[in-house]
């Protein structure tokens, strides 16, 4: 028989396993959940097979769910314009530098007269300082508030688009789709500080000379060696962003609107950078997740002070252990209705 002999209602259903077309490998939204949302019957439940197990989806599903979501991530204009704009952070630095430095004078004041982010005093003796100075720079609130915007975005985002809720209708389970989707957003704080990174040593190399690299301890070591330092700070503040991530997350899952989350996520922000700013809170600023957030500078000491950065992982790790479970929890119990 034809496809076009079959019936109507066969045929909507078979286009109800088409594919979604920004997510491959997922079910589409056409078919029959929407005659049967029209028709004010239940969502059929997609995770028990004919016989009312609950089927559990394979490894390569929940593989697939993964490279989905980061798909999604990353292909957003919004996302490419947040790294574009990360990128050109280094490279507005590195030539600002290079033109106060171009008549002899020294960038920051001489590196003593507290103007300019960290180690900008150093950059025009060696360029790999760039990677140092562009991460201080834009760690306070340039990377925070892209994670913050992809974080708000991501649970939210999708119940404004009408899309939570056919993805629900996936194998999937709340607590996998959850998963993938923090999971994401870590991959993004990654993704988000080594592009920085990249861009900075990139600037540097072209600006300025490469060379040995004197530590904040007076102890000189190879390029090589501080290249490997420079790695290890990367990713020592994407740590640092693991926090912000969770609370942006749980956000996410109190609304169905994409912009009020990611407004919220980044007032927050901008809420406890204002706390840690004030003295006579200093109680409270060791609870604060941005309070260790340039301990990552302690790996350019030889030896490395190891304390504020095992802090500084201990407390991310307390905040994306409170805000993921509140997010699960939220999620998990919430009422998919868009």
């Amino acid at each position: 028989m034809s496809r076009a002999e079959l019936p109507q209602d066969e045929q909507a259903g078979r286009a109800g396993h088409r594919e979604h077309p920004d997510r491959p490998g997922l079910p589409g939204l056409q078919g029959r959940p929407e005659r049967e949302a029209a028709r004010g019957e239940p969502a059929p439940d997609r995770d028990r097979g004919l016989d009312g197990a609950r089927r559990r989806p394979g490894p390569l599903w929940t593989l697939g769910l993964f490279r989905s979501e980061l798909g999604v991530t990353f292909r957003r204009w919004r996302t490419l314009a947040l790294l574009a704009v990360l990128a050109a952070v280094p490279l507005l630095v590195g030539i600002a530098v290079r033109i106060e430095t171009g008549d002899g004078g020294s960038a920051g004041g001489g590196g003593g007269g507290g103007e300019g982010p960290p180690f900008i005093g150093q950059v025009t003796n060696n360029g790999l300082f760039l990677v140092f100075t562009a991460l201080a720079a834009t760690l306070p609130f340039f990377l925070p508030m892209a994670v913050g915007v992809v974080a708000g975005d991501s649970v939210a985002g999708e119940a404004s688009a009408g899309t939570l809720r056919y993805l629900l209708v996936a194998p999937a389970g709340r607590t996998r789709l959850l998963l993938a989707k923090f999971t994401a957003i870590l991959v993004f704080c990654l993704a988000a500080t080594l592009t920085v990174a990249v861009s900075a040593l990139a600037t540097g190399a072209l600006l300025f000379p490469l060379g040995e690299v004197t530590l904040l301890s007076g102890t000189t070591v190879s390029l090589a060696d501080g290249m490997l330092r420079a790695v290890a700070i990367a990713v020592a503040v994407a740590v640092s962003l693991v926090g912000l991530a969770a609370l942006g997350l749980f956000v996410s899952t109190l609304t169905n609107s994409g912009i009020a989350a990611m407004a919220t996520t980044v007032g927050l922000l901008i809420t406890v950078q204002i706390l840690g700013a004030i003295p006579q809170l200093d109680a409270i600023h060791p609870y604060l997740f941005p309070h260790h957030w340039m301990s990552f500078a302690d790996l350019l000491r030889d030896p490395v002070y190891w304390d504020d950065l095992l802090d500084n992982l201990r407390l991310q790790g307390l905040y994306a252990a409170v805000f993921g479970s509140a997010a699960w929890a939220r999620f998990t119990a919430r009422d998919i209705t868009v």
